[in-house]
């Protein structure tokens, strides 16, 4: 039986509480810790996510998702994304601060989340998706307690280049919205994400630091025919990082096969495919 314990953090910077949760198997022997990190507009419980959890549960890991304290998401709330103003005061900086605070609660000397006796931090890994992938990526070039990464379907660049015309205008309104498909929202982003970007580039530029700071293993995960970030976005990190290992998915698209709700109790096909390929790449790591 799978054990899974939901926990609760709030940030410190910023005062928003977010939630995480644990899935693994209670052997009372040291397991491997893999901490997820989902992308933009998504969740920790999005589809066939809580399904990885148990994958990697019986591959023998402990496996932590989060939600990004400012994605939308709201403690004892619908589940889905309703909170837009705090969705629209996101940004980078926050986000790897909150995956910061999750790794410094599995370290911590008083009541870590998952007992000491069933993680062997010495093995912590980091997957991320989409933006996620990014921030993992960032993550670890800033963290030397990370052992190894995987992204799936992973950002290349936070700076999204756009038009200085572009940027006038957000600056002029203080906003933009993108629309949710999904929901039918229009989400709220901020002209502080820009801000915040410009004020902390050196950490959150990827190409830099995944060329001169990431020291870690590295898998890239892509489908080919990911229709939201490009396939060239994985041979770009791959350029940047040459050791890094390749792995394209034959007619995957973003989300690996996945939707939400996700109504199978079986992962899709593809994303079962990501998930024992990035298992066994953080096994070799061990």
């Amino acid at each position: 039986m799978l054990t899974h314990t939901p926990f609760l953090l709030t940030g410190t910077r910023h005062g928003r509480p977010f939630e995480a949760d644990a899935t693994y198997r209670a052997t009372g022997q040291p397991k491997p810790v893999v901490v997820f990190v989902h992308g933009f507009k998504g969740f920790k419980d999005w589809g066939h996510f809580p399904l990885l959890a148990d994958f990697f549960a019986e591959q023998g890991f402990v496996f932590i998702k989060l939600n990004l304290s400012h994605n939308g998401i709201v403690v004892g709330g619908t589940g889905d994304l309703e909170d837009l103003d705090a969705f629209g005061r996101n940004n980078f900086s926050i986000e790897l601060d909150d995956i910061g605070q999750v790794i410094d609660a599995l370290f911590a000397a008083d009541a870590p989340p998952v007992p000491v006796a069933e993680m062997d931090l010495s093995r912590l890994f980091l997957a991320g998706h989409s933006r996620g992938g990014g921030l993992v990526l960032l993550k670890a070039a800033e963290d030397p307690r990370v052992r190894a990464v995987a992204t799936w379907a992973g950002i290349a660049d936070v700076d999204q280049r756009w038009p200085q015309p572009v940027l006038d205008e957000w600056q002029r309104t203080g906003v933009v919205h993108v629309p949710n498909l999904r929901t039918g929202q229009d989400l709220p982003l901020h002209y502080q994400i820009v801000e915040d970007y410009i004020a902390n580039r050196p950490r959150l530029d990827i190409p830099h630091n995944v060329r001169r700071r990431l020291r870690q293993p590295l898998l890239l995960v892509h489908g080919d025919a990911d229709e939201t970030v490009p396939l060239a976005a994985a041979h770009a990190l791959q350029e940047l990082k040459p050791n890094a290992e390749l792995l394209l998915v034959p007619g995957a698209g973003h989300m690996f096969g996945g939707a939400h709700p996700w109504p199978n109790g079986t992962l899709p096909e593809p994303a079962h495919l990501v998930a024992q390929q990035t298992a066994d790449f953080f096994k070799r790591q061990a």
